[in-house]
């Protein structure tokens, strides 16, 4: 393993760009508009996007952050988040999904800093093992630091996942390295959500990874491949950052960044870039094991609290006080009150002031049609 002062050395060129703007719509009725997902404290007393940053902070100090949300959120980003500059928390003015909001991070560096490393991360993961995740990190800094590389964690597959992508491994390759701990592989493509057939051939085939949507760049290859891959962005995106720090800045940002092309990150440069060839990409997956999980809805929560509380007890529950008789694998989230489960099983429990969802573990990946139905109805206060 890696040790601290490998990540000593490469650290002061890295920024940690943090990905905040998502409704995280999958934990209604606890996350809202206002009160997302990473802004909640799900796993410990601290919120998720606290536990990002923190874990981060080692690698980089808090004045190299940037935070990409949206106007609802930013205030009580901020207020979480009060060693981040203000000025490095930027609301997009419409969504544009990932690939535009990495991208306004990556012309926002490259006039700051030329030899800048990106790293992209979404702002509500879990990661049970921070010391092997910033190792790792270190060796990924590294590959992307050395040219005109892109590195992605591949999270090493436990199950035959229908809900990640896939990123296919290659060749071992990659530039050397100060230490034979980490080995990479060359990216022969990405393949998004597969069915159970295709996810159970990944597993078996041993040299496919889970997405863990964690990159590494620097600033320039994002820049570049910004340019190849998306020309009508790209220019709109260099004016905006080409304003930041000047008067002229908010009203440019909220003319020219809804202009910008609305796609991930993922199809408009991992994709087409892999597609140049194994070898002509410059894509790298560094296999990792640091005990991730994107926590994507309640059923992963549940899963994630039995497994690091305590395995014999299948029900997590949040009250004042409960009572439990011939009831297992529940998860039930009813803070203010006595809970009392008698003869059901396999359910998702979540109360709030001023709603109350029941779902089974296994339908709970549906909560989000509830906010298409509330959006539907005009239903704010709720969403």
């Amino acid at each position: 393993m890696v040790g601290f002062s490998y990540i000593v050395k490469i650290k002061p060129n890295f920024y940690p760009v943090i990905l905040a703007g998502g409704r995280g719509t999958r934990f209604w009725p606890l996350s809202r508009k206002r009160r997302a997902k990473q802004l909640l404290a799900l796993d410990g007393k601290q919120t998720m996007i606290q536990q990002t940053v923190a874990r981060l902070t080692p690698m980089a100090a808090q004045g190299r952050f940037w935070i990409i949300t949206n106007d609802d959120l930013r205030t009580a980003i901020q207020r979480q988040l009060p060693k981040v500059s203000s000025k490095q928390i930027i609301a997009e003015p419409a969504a544009r999904n990932t690939a535009p909001a990495i991208g306004l991070a990556a012309f926002l560096l490259l006039r700051h800093d030329p030899e800048a490393v990106l790293g992209l991360f979404p702002s509500d993961h879990v990661i049970a093992n921070p010391d092997a995740y910033r190792a790792t990190l270190a060796r990924g800094i590294e590959i992307a630091a050395s040219g005109d590389n892109i590195v992605v964690l591949g999270i090493t597959p436990t199950r035959p996942e229908t809900g990640y992508g896939y990123i296919e491994a290659g060749a071992a390759s990659g530039p050397s390295s100060s230490s034979s701990s980490f080995s990479s592989f060359s990216v022969r493509r990405f393949t998004e959500k597969p069915d159970l057939i295709r996810a159970r051939q990944f597993v078996e085939a041993r040299n496919f990874y889970w997405n863990s949507g964690m990159f590494l760049w620097r600033a320039d290859t994002l820049a570049n491949a910004l340019r190849e891959h998306l020309p009508k962005t790209a220019p709109l995106l260099e004016q905006i950052a080409a304003a930041y720090g000047t008067k002229k800045f908010k009203a440019t940002f909220r003319k020219l960044y809804p202009k910008c092309e609305n796609i991930s990150i993922d199809y408009a440069v991992l994709e087409p870039r892999s597609a140049k060839g194994e070898t002509r990409s410059k894509i790298f997956c560094l296999p990792s094991d640091f005990g991730w999980n994107d926590l994507g809805s309640w059923t992963a929560l549940h899963e994630h609290r039995v497994a690091k509380t305590n395995p014999a007890d299948s029900t997590p529950i949040s009250s004042a006080g409960s009572f439990s008789h011939n009831a297992t694998n529940n998860y039930v989230h009813a803070p203010k009150k006595f809970v009392a489960l008698v003869g059901v099983s396999n359910l998702v429990i979540v109360e709030t002031d001023d709603a109350l969802l029941i779902t089974a573990l296994d339908q709970s990946q549906d909560v989000g049609k509830v906010i298409k139905y509330l959006d539907e109805k005009k239903l704010h206060r709720l969403v």
